[in-house]
């Protein structure tokens, strides 16, 4: 049985002469005993050489450290991609949830905004209210210290036809009152 294999620069033809069995031991305890499993038989008659059987050992133990690095190596790259997924996918859900936390903020703040508006109109109504009722309240007693000391008229009017009829009645606080009536044509 033989092989190339190629390092670098060199080139190596690794020829193996006879393929060494390994086997487990059973379990102290158990009774059943593993059956020896038969030689394949090789091309090659001739013992090797220790020097060969070191040889190709050492390019054996090379080989298996490079499958053992390379699936080591994918391993990681797996283990990195699955990270990296899962960075962008709880990136993403924070980002949601900022959003979202941003989102009910605002609307609160809005909401807020409105009720603090509709107070502040509803205290200056009533302020306003407050200052008609009073302005009310001194026009009407004006009024009335007006007409008491300075007096005041009445009057009615009627037109028929082209002719109009005027009657005034005048009060002046304590005196008398007197009434006037006009006609013009």
């Amino acid at each position: 049985m033989g092989s190339h294999c190629s390092r670098g620069d060199g080139c190596c033809e690794i020829t193996i002469d006879e393929i060494y069995m390994i086997r487990e031991l059973p379990v102290s305890g158990t009774t059943k005993e593993l059956k020896p499993k038969k030689k394949p038989i090789l091309p090659f008659s001739s013992k090797p050489s220790s020097n060969k059987v070191l040889k190709a050992r050492k390019i054996q133990a090379w080989w298996r450290g490079t499958l053992v690095r390379r699936t080591l190596l994918t391993a990681a790259l797996n283990a990195w991609i699955i990270q990296c997924w899962w960075r962008q996918t709880l990136a993403r859900m924070l980002e949601k949830r900022r959003l979202t936390v941003l989102r009910r903020m605002a609307r609160e703040t809005r909401a807020c905004a409105t009720i603090q508006s509709w107070v502040r109109m509803l205290q200056v109504r009533q302020w306003y209210l407050r200052l008609r009722y009073a302005a009310h309240i001194i026009q009407v007693s004006w009024r009335w210290y007006n007409c008491h000391s300075r007096g005041y008229f009445e009057g009615t009017y009627e037109v028929t036809g082209d002719k109009l009829s005027l009657r005034l009645d005048i009060f002046l606080g304590s005196q008398e009152m007197k009434s006037y009536e006009f006609l013009q044509n």
